[in-house]
């Protein structure tokens, strides 16, 4: 199963794609469609993966392009750099067309952008500390560098852990109140225990760079609740699992 934005997929030349986990090789906690090099899975088996991807989206894999994510506010502007290079960064851009950006999440929030009239597009992967210390505002930085109108702009963001799902403790409200007047509209008081909400912190962040509402499409699933789709980081912590894979969302020009 994949989902799609529809607002991207409308674009010319440009197609979105929010994989899920199944229909890979993997095995075990991974089954099975875990793209993520970074887990203790077998590298053979999710480069295989990987190779699945890519044959759905219709790119050789050498021109699909992911990142070594570290949770940071980085954008790489990918037309500065060798296609060779794995860059360290949350985020990449490019005016490039012929290739395809990956992102990896089990909770965090991936991110696909596009411009519907320069076709400049961006793929993001975005948790709390990455929105709360300015990836998107970076993100849009880039956009208007390569002369991008904002009201032009596509924004898809994907499957995430559900607000009901994601407990957090006192010290993260406080994080979140440092750079946000208006923090209390993220966060739910249940019994005295905290809920965030990364969808809502995420898309307000947006809307308030001045992203039209309607050019924001959410693909609202919860990763951590729908199991048989998704790979969670918080479940596997919560069900004491060694590890977890991760699911793959691409954004394509062609």
């Amino acid at each position: 199963m994949i989902f799609y934005s529809k607002k991207i997929n409308k674009i010319p030349g440009l197609k979105s794609f929010f994989f899920t986990r199944k229909n890979g090789f993997s095995k075990g906690i991974y089954k099975s469609l875990n793209c993520g090099l970074g887990s203790n899975d077998k590298k053979k088996i999710v480069k295989k993966n990987i190779i699945i991807v890519s044959k759905k989206i219709g790119c050789n894999s050498n021109k699909l392009i992911m990142l070594k994510q570290y949770h940071s506010n980085k954008i790489i502007n990918f037309d500065n750099f060798l296609v060779k290079k794995k860059y360290k960064a949350d985020g990449i851009i490019t005016t490039f067309p012929k290739f395809s950006f990956g992102i990896l999440t089990a909770d965090c929030v991936p991110i696909l952008v596009a411009d519907k009239e320069n076709k400049t597009m961006a793929a993001v992967h975005s948790g709390w500390r990455g929105a709360n210390s300015g990836i998107i505002e970076n993100l849009i930085k880039k956009f208007k560098q390569k002369k991008s109108i904002i009201s032009n702009l596509i924004v898809a963001i994907g499957p995430c852990i559900a607000q009901r799902n994601y407990e957090v403790k006192e010290d993260f409200v406080k994080n979140i109140k440092i750079n946000n007047y208006d923090y209390k509209k993220y966060f739910m008081s249940i019994n005295k225990k905290f809920y965030f909400n990364l969808r809502l912190f995420v898309n307000e962040k947006f809307l308030k760079l001045g992203i039209p509402k309607r050019n924001i499409d959410n693909i609202n699933r919860d990763t951590y609740r729908d199991y048989k789709n998704f790979f969670s980081y918080r479940r596997s912590v919560h069900n004491n699992e060694s590890d977890y894979g991760r699911c793959i969302s691409v954004i394509c020009r062609y």
